[in-house]
């Protein structure tokens, strides 16, 4: 497989943990941005990074990059994304990809016009786990999906000032937590769902703070979705069929599994891929996507959640300063 020069905007944890994955599945991260040069310099030293950068502007132009990966908060991702594609340049961007689908239409669709690949980092899509796990759906043996159920609670430090709790920011529960089990569901339903419907409870910043979720789409499959940054849940998923259901525990980054057979009583224990690998799978699977032009299922179920995302957000009346 070709060897694609990657360069890093985002040197927080997030950003760590993807260099630390570039280094062992590419074998060298080329470029590095931060506005602040100290920065840089520390994280190059670090990761053995080639080049450095304090000026976006600058790095974008350099034609040896061949992919940018973005850990910046979510509201800066679609002006990065943007000024990516639009200088050549395949983004595989952490989630949540955009904070509302009218930006990652847009995005899509330069993309789309210069042949240029964009991935959200959604490790669900990329975990061989949930690789194995669609096929055995798709082959019938639990039946035919009736509910996906979905828990996901982060408790969070009790602080107006974090990023998790702030307007200016696209913080909440949604974009935060409720991207993965929105992306869980939809990995598993036949269709999009078109029919939603949701509460929420704010936190004193005006995010969303915790929320439930149903949605239901036109094969009549439901999902139930339970959210909150403000109590710890048991990050738990559910598919249930006719003939039986899986259960996922830990699920983000999941690598074990269990089907229950309903007429035998039998279980299943499925064991695939490694939690401590997330990012490396999502690394290889961008430099496929890009040699072998095979991005297209990904990106529409990246569509299809950021569009679910958006709705809820314009039924609970959520608007975020920059919107």
């Amino acid at each position: 497989m070709k060897k694609y020069n990657w360069a890093i905007l985002g040197t927080g944890n997030i950003g760590r943990e993807m260099a630390t994955a570039l280094n062992e599945v590419n074998g060298e991260i080329y470029a590095v941005f931060n506005p602040t040069l100290k920065k840089s310099k520390a994280f190059a030293d670090e990761f053995h990074v080639t080049n450095i950068y304090n000026d976006y502007d600058e790095m974008i132009k350099n034609p040896e990059i061949d992919i940018v990966y973005i850990a910046t908060p979510h509201n800066l991702h679609y002006e990065y994304i943007l000024k990516s594609i639009k200088n050549g340049k395949h983004v595989f961007c952490e989630k949540a990809i955009t904070v509302n689908a009218k930006q990652l239409d847009e995005v899509v669709a330069i993309a789309k016009e210069k042949n240029l690949v964009i991935v959200e980092g959604m490790t669900i899509f990329h975990m061989p786990l949930y690789k194995k796990l669609r096929e055995i759906v798709k082959s019938g043996a639990i039946g035919k999906v009736k509910m996906v159920q979905v828990n996901f609670g982060s408790c969070k430090e009790y602080d107006v000032t974090n990023r998790f709790f702030s307007k200016d920011l696209a913080g909440g529960a949604l974009l935060d937590i409720g991207v993965y089990a929105t992306s869980f569901a939809r990995y598993f339903m036949e269709s999009k769902p078109n029919v939603i419907l949701t509460t929420a409870k704010y936190f004193e910043t005006g995010v969303d703070e915790q929320s439930g979720i149903i949605m239901k789409n036109e094969d009549d499959q439901m999902a139930v979705m339970a959210l909150t940054m403000r109590a710890k849940q048991p990050k738990r998923g559910v598919v249930a069929g006719e003939l039986g259901y899986i259960e996922v525990n830990n699920y983000p980054r999941a690598d074990k599994a269990t089907i229950f057979y309903s007429e035998d009583g039998r279980t299943e224990e499925l064991n695939l891929g490694e939690t401590a690998k997330a990012l490396n799978y999502e690394v290889k699977d961008m430099q496929e996507y890009i040699t072998n032009n095979t991005s297209d299922n990904q990106l529409t179920l990246t569509v299809d959640v950021t569009h679910l995302l958006s709705e809820i957000r314009n039924q609970w009346g959520l608007v975020y300063p920059f919107e």
